[in-house]
């Protein structure tokens, strides 16, 4: 769905989601990388389970929630990525000390 552009010459970065090692730019932040990875990075909603996607990309939707380093309901959209960062993709409700 998206791609990178080839003139884009930012350092890499390596996060890992879901325990699998992604490719991401410095400069990215969680929820741009998961989109470029190519990775099926649907979150399910807490009541419904309805699949979502980063949507806005600013932080008013909330369509963008992840576990980044075990702390969960966090918007990837306004974190950027760091070397080694762990990120889960979170299914349904935020689960109790997460």
């Amino acid at each position: 769905m998206f791609k990178r552009s080839e003139l884009d010459k930012r350092p890499q970065v390596e996060i890992f989601v879901d325990g699998v090692a992604v490719a991401a730019r410095q400069g990215d932040t969680v929820s741009a990388a998961l989109l470029a990875s190519g990775r099926d990075v649907r979150r399910s909603t807490a009541v419904s389970g309805a699949p979502r996607l980063p949507y806005c990309m600013m932080g008013v939707c909330f369509d963008c929630l992840v576990t980044i380093d075990g702390v969960g309901n966090r918007q990837g959209c306004l974190v950027p990525v760091a070397e080694g960062m762990q990120i889960e993709i979170q299914k349904g409700k935020r689960e109790i000390g997460k």
